[in-house]
């Protein structure tokens, strides 16, 4: 046998076997499985997706030259405003509108969204007029939203206006130490730099009768417009709507705008930083009645400010947002007979208008009268006069045009039947049965409600996380025997703590009323009533002060209220703090505990010798919070009297003694009237 493999002989040999054994088709077989378990489960690389390339459109920039959007829209009169509570941005939207019966064509503006640097390229249209509605803030500060224009005005000494045609009415109050004083700087500081005045600047007195003063000052004005520039009145009085209704039937409501101040779902997703324009949602921690007894609420807040990089300064005021009464709303809607949940948009009909809705839109009109629309104040003479058209009655008819005259007679009925009744539009329209306006129009003629603001009674070292407010609920019976309820006190009194509407829109607004750089510099304050919430900031931050080790000057308290048993509020915190020595001194006035009335100006001039050290010696700071119709004034005349005893001065002397600490920043007020 030819060779032989030895183990093939050895396989022959006995029983035949398999090729494989059994051991090797399981190897064999699970090698395989894993092989292709392999190739199965392993990632496959994903494929790289084309992308189309998008033809992405340049964001549109927001016109700051006015004078090229004159230009574009065949403008001629510019109204700009300088506005903190809304009523001089009222006023020039008026002023803008009465142009159109007068043969031109006019806009409003918000300085803050213009180059006012080209004021004097206004000259390159024909016929132009630039009007300004300034009202004065504090102690005589521009507002806000012209900040920028008076640096402007004040640091542009080369500034050549002389093709610049101008006129100005100034808002104010004549129980401010500053009476109109941002109007009156416009006036002066326009004609300095060339500027030509058409008509006599307009002082209008919101402690007196503030559209009194406008609609004559108005009446004056347009006549003399027209001779200035040689045009007619059209003689059309008929009414002139700005914006056009727009009914939404099928509408995302996630789209529909629910009470945000700005940016839409801001409430529900909220991003920093925090302004007027995007106020934060703060959670109410307190509220608490601070009075023992008595007929009025003084209230306590204490809003919640955590996470929300807001940072505040003892003297900062708080801004809220307060919405109307539910129960004004419904009646509006049941008096005007219409559904308040249809969603609407008012738009704007000049379509280049940088206001292109009245307020956020689309919303409903319920939200707009609850969260957008000022329904509580007596209306204006602009609003009686648009309206008197859907009065069905021609005595109402009548009587609607003579208010918004300016004829003595109309004035009286203006102020008799609107403003001494405190009646609101509602008021007007049920005491006017005839009068039935589309809601539309009077949700355009209806100015925006406000923010209130607040003085901050806590410093940010002690609550760095937590914003405090002390309050007096407003609520008063009108002549014609209606309750009026002011809209932010009675909506921050039903604040529950933990409860379903707890959280206050707010942000913060900057103040000059600032303790001294110094804390060694010695702080006199005077705050009688709710006017002692800076000064409990003032106590908490001095008292802080003095815990970390730093020389504090004496701080001196004067406060003041009706009864010790009754509104003695923060009662045990300012005799904490005394006790402490926080507080060097304690003098409390309890006005009516007596025969005769004890006012804080009483106990100012029993420590007159001692103020006169402070002030004079040692660098005393004053400030005062507070009532400025009677108390501030009252307060200030007691000064006077301590410069002329101890200083011997003069009345004249003593007075620009007082002048000169108020200049320096050694005599502040934060007040109201």
């Amino acid at each position: 046998m030819a060779d032989m493999d030895p183990e093939t002989t050895t396989n022959t040999a006995g029983e035949e076997e398999p090729l494989f054994s059994n051991l090797d088709l399981f190897l064999f077989s699970l090698i395989v499985g894993l092989v292709i378990y392999w190739f199965m489960s392993r990632k496959q690389p994903e494929p790289i997706p084309e992308f189309k390339k998008l033809d992405t459109p340049t964001p549109t920039t927001r016109e700051t030259s006015f004078v090229e959007k004159m230009k574009k829209t065949g403008k001629n009169i510019i109204v700009f405003y300088g506005s903190q509570t809304g009523t001089a941005e009222e006023f020039a939207n008026r002023l803008a509108k009465d142009s159109q019966r007068y043969g031109m064509k006019g806009m409003s503006a918000d300085p803050e969204e213009y180059s006012m640097g080209e004021l004097a390229r206004l000259a390159e249209i024909e016929n132009s007029l630039a009007i300004f509605c300034m009202a004065t803030y504090g102690e005589g500060d521009p507002t806000d939203n012209a900040q920028d224009f008076y640096d402007w005005l004040q640091e542009n000494d080369d500034e050549d206006l002389s093709g610049l045609n101008y006129t100005v009415f100034s808002l104010g109050n004549k129980t401010y130490e500053h009476y109109n004083a941002m109007g009156k700087y416009v006036d002066k500081r326009l004609e300095e730099l060339g500027a030509k005045r058409i008509f006599d600047l307009g002082l209008g007195d919101d402690d007196g009768k503030l559209e009194e003063d406008f609609v004559s000052w108005r009446e004056q004005f347009w006549p003399a417009v027209c001779e200035h520039f040689g045009v007619e009145a059209s003689g059309d009085e008929s009414s002139i709507r700005q914006y056009e209704l727009k009914v939404h039937t099928d509408v995302n409501m996630n789209k529909v705008y629910t009470g945000e101040i700005g940016r839409l779902k801001s409430f529900e997703v909220q991003k920093p930083p925090f302004d007027s324009k995007n106020p934060f949602l703060a959670p109410v921690t307190v509220n608490r009645k601070l009075n023992k007894a008595g007929d009025r609420h003084l209230m306590h807040l204490e809003l919640d400010i955590t996470g929300s990089k807001i940072r505040y300064e003892s003297g900062d005021h708080v801004a809220v947002f307060p919405t109307n009464d539910s129960e004004l709303v419904n009646k509006l809607g049941e008096i005007l007979g219409v559904d308040l949940d249809v969603v609407i948009s008012l738009n704007n009909l000049d379509e280049e208008s940088n206001k292109k809705h009245p307020f956020p839109c689309p919303t409903t009109y319920r939200t707009a009268l609850t969260h957008y629309l000022d329904i509580t104040n007596p209306p204006r003479t602009n609003v009686l006069y648009e309206l008197a058209q859907y009065a069905s009655d021609p005595k109402d008819q009548e009587n609607m045009r003579k208010m918004a005259s300016s004829s003595p007679e109309g004035k009286a009925l203006y102020q008799n039947w609107v403003l001494d009744s405190c009646r609101n539009i509602l008021a007007v329209l049920e005491n006017m049965p005839s009068l039935k306006p589309p809601i539309d129009h009077l949700c355009e003629l209806l100015p925006r409600l406000q923010a209130r603001y607040y003085s901050i009674a806590s410093s940010s070292k002690v609550h760095p996380n937590s914003i405090h407010i002390c309050a007096v609920v407003v609520e008063y019976k009108t002549k014609t025997g209606r309750f009026n309820k002011g809209v932010a006190t009675n909506w921050l009194k039903n604040k529950l703590v933990n409860g379903h509407k707890s959280t206050v829109p707010m942000y913060i607004r900057k103040s000059q009323f600032r303790l001294p750089f110094k804390a060694s510099n010695p702080v006199i304050m005077i705050g009688p009533g709710t006017g002692i919430a800076p000064f409990m900031g003032f106590i908490q931050e001095r008292g802080w002060l003095k815990q970390q080790g730093k020389e504090v000057g004496e701080t001196v308290m004067y406060f003041g209220c009706r009864h010790k048993n009754e509104d003695y509020i923060y009662q045990e915190e300012l005799e904490e703090a005394e006790k402490n020595s926080f507080l060097t001194q304690l003098n409390v006035a309890f006005s009516r505990d007596q025969d005769h009335k004890i006012y804080v100006q009483h106990h100012l001039k029993k420590n007159k010798e001692h103020l006169w050290k402070l002030i004079n010696t040692d660098n005393a700071h004053i400030y005062v919070c507070g009532d400025a119709r009677n108390m501030a004034k009252d307060v200030q005349t007691a000064f006077y009297e301590i410069a002329e005893e101890y200083g011997s001065m003069t009345r004249t002397q003593a007075t620009d003694y007082v002048k000169k600490l108020m200049t320096k920043g050694r005599y502040s007020q934060d007040v109201w009237s």
